[in-house]
């Protein structure tokens, strides 16, 4: 049974407002990369003028961006002449995700994590203003499920993992001012903070307590607790997970009572102290 929404998903970008390598319009491997990164917005395919449509360029040279692909399997067309991303892209992409070794040591703790809540467990690192999924675990089958994605982007300040990795990179409130002028903290709830002024004090007490907490601000119905992940440096936290429930079936507070619990899980992720 599929949960309808969406914590976790994927930055909704477009290639046609993608960085253009002459500052207006997409030229020679700009155009492919700008190609292959918008196919993966369409597992089902997209056409080839929708496509165009979407990149902004003329036909024939995202016809040959396709063809340049497609040579390297990177791309595919389907029996209807639709384009998507190829079996050896996705070959790729998959083994070396399930390589990398934050992900081979990450993996057997989210196992854990989803099997004794019985809810949704993810590995999270900070990049500028959002927060991206390297990891996630879903509950045992048979569950509601989060929709949530690996690769899938959100905003920092409404979840717990990316508040909680914000804790360690603004202290003081005139940082936190400069890290929110740089664009609109987005209000994706009620409860979302939006103010520098909120964010701080909840930034604060994140320290305090060591662990960070998202009671729905991100998503109506969504709760999660996040904690840090020292696999790299015993100091600086290179990631965090955090545990997503669903509100009516695990309250916040069930996962703070057992917040000392989700930490000794972690202890296999924590880089040893020199």
């Amino acid at each position: 049974m599929k949960h309808t929404h969406m914590s976790d998903g994927p930055a909704a970008s477009d290639a046609g407002s993608a960085e253009r390598a002459d500052g207006s319009r997409l030229v020679g491997s700009d155009r492919v990369l700008a190609v292959l990164k918008e196919l993966a917005r369409y597992p089902d395919g997209v056409g080839l003028e929708e496509l165009t449509r979407v990149i902004d360029s003329p036909k024939p040279t995202v016809h040959r961006a396709l063809g340049a692909l497609r040579r390297a399997g990177l791309a595919d067309q389907d029996a209807r002449g639709h384009y998507l991303l190829g079996d050896e892209f996705l070959r790729m992409a998959f083994a070396h995700h399930e390589a990398r070794p934050e992900h081979v040591r990450v993996r057997p703790v989210l196992d854990a994590l989803a099997g004794r809540f019985g809810e949704t467990a993810h590995y999270a690192v900070l990049d500028g203003r959002e927060v991206v999924y390297r990891a996630k675990v879903d509950p045992p089958s048979g569950a509601v499920r989060l929709t949530s994605t690996v690769g899938g982007r959100n905003p920092a300040h409404a979840t717990g993992v990316g508040k909680l990795l914000l804790a360690h990179e603004v202290r003081t409130l005139e940082q936190v001012r400069a890290w929110a002028a740089d664009a609109p903290l987005v209000r994706r709830t009620p409860r979302t903070l939006c103010t520098a002024e909120a964010l701080h004090a909840d930034l604060q007490a994140t320290r305090e307590r060591g662990y960070a907490l998202d009671d729905q601000e991100n998503e109506t119905g969504i709760n999660c607790l996040a904690l840090p992940v020292y696999a790299t440096s015993p100091t600086a936290p290179s990631g965090a997970v955090s545990i997503s429930a669903l509100t009516y079936r695990t309250p916040l507070r069930t996962l703070v009572d057992a917040v000392e619990e989700i930490r000794d899980a972690l202890g296999p992720l924590d880089a040893p102290h020199q």
